[in-house]
């Protein structure tokens, strides 16, 4: 049988294509909105409509590509591929290795319908605006539901403990859901700081909602010391890490989308609510709540001096990630359960 033609779509002015339109890439949904064509149509109206666009333009961007659906396997591309089409740019990064690579940098429409083309799923998103990879531009607290707790426990902690704190150190946050069980809070500020900075001032962030609220927040990277908290996963804001941006779809049976909300919003929001099928119609009603996000950029000042202060009562730095090489400063990356203590120098590194 003969390969298909491909289809032709017009994204802002540029041609951009879709092949095997009919594939299933969400079987729960079938082909009543679950096909690969529902999919690029969906990234092809948020991008043209704008929001897509703000979210990614001049960002480091990975793919979290499904070539088969959800349900197959996954590729998660860090790297633009070689051969693209003319309009689709990249950007220099550094990886914590300090090697280098060139990742998917959009700055059209077209080119994340191109992505999505090749079966992306998710964009995940640095928080950097090129070129300057070096310094963050955005804070990201991920509130991630660990043992028994729920979205409405994520919920819960964003609104009444998160938000009052922001507003007391003069930060503006914005909540979005994660299209899983979490949320996820964005915070903009001046891109005047590295990855180890804006690092630590999320841990900070995150051990003052430990103190106000012990029994519903942990900072622990540990898995045995969290119980049922919300653990602030400060990680994602190490160099290379990346979050799922606004309005990108994620592996889920209904197409769950990671939906920017108003804090109104979120109140009473639900995760199954916000997918490929209804998140176009809320923007049309709308519009999108995040379109202003970087005129409220500020500094970090008062975070770093919050990371003094802890440093000072011996709350130092917290691990990396297994991948990351040794930072300096960092504790053993050994679980507390396991750790002998003769076994390791005071600066977190074993002895032989």
């Amino acid at each position: 049988m003969a390969k298909p033609h491909p289809e032709m779509l017009d994204v802002d002015g540029v041609e951009v294509k879709l092949t095997n339109p009919d594939k299933i890439y969400f079987p729960q949904l079938g082909a009543d909105g679950g096909r690969k064509r529902d999919l690029v149509e969906y990234y092809r109206t948020v991008a043209t409509g704008g929001p897509l666009m703000t979210a990614l333009r001049d960002r480091p961007t990975y793919l979290q590509r499904f070539p088969d659906g959800v349900e197959g396997d996954q590729i998660y591309q860090k790297h633009l591929t070689k051969y693209h089409p003319d309009h689709v740019q990249s950007t220099r990064v550094v990886f914590p290795s300090r090697r280098t690579g060139q990742a998917f940098c959009p700055h059209l429409p077209a080119d994340a319908v191109w992505a999505a083309n090749l079966g992306t799923v998710t964009f995940h998103t640095w928080p950097t605006v090129a070129p300057d990879n070096d310094h963050p531009d955005q804070l990201r607290l991920d509130l991630d539901p660990f043992g028994d707790t729920t979205f409405d426990d994520a919920r819960r902690v964003a609104l009444e403990l998160l938000r009052p704190l922001l507003d007391e150190l003069g930060m503006t946050g914005y909540p979005k859901t994660s299209g899983s069980r979490g949320v996820h809070v964005y915070v903009p500020i001046q891109p005047h700081w590295d990855f180890i900075a804006t690092r630590r001032a999320v841990i900070a962030l995150a051990r003052e909602l430990e103190r106000r609220a012990p029994d519903r927040v942990t900072s622990s990277w540990w898995k045995e010391e969290r119980g049922d908290r919300i653990f602030i996963d400060f990680n994602q804001n190490a160099r290379d890490r990346s979050m799922a941006a606004p309005y990108s779809v994620r592996q889920s049976p209904n197409a769950r989308v990671s939906t920017p909300l108003t804090w109104d919003e979120l109140v009473d929001a639900e995760p199954d609510h916000f997918t490929i099928a209804t998140v176009p119609e809320l923007l049309a009603r709308r519009g999108d709540p995040w379109a202003d996000l970087t005129a409220d950029r500020v500094g970090i000042q008062t975070l770093l001096e919050m990371v003094a202060r802890d440093d000072a009562d011996g709350l130092g730095d917290m691990p990396y990630p297994p991948s990351y090489p040794k930072m300096p400063g960092e504790p053993p990356r050994v679980q507390p359960s396991k750790k002998v203590a003769e076994h390791w120098d005071d600066e977190g590194n074993r002895i032989e």
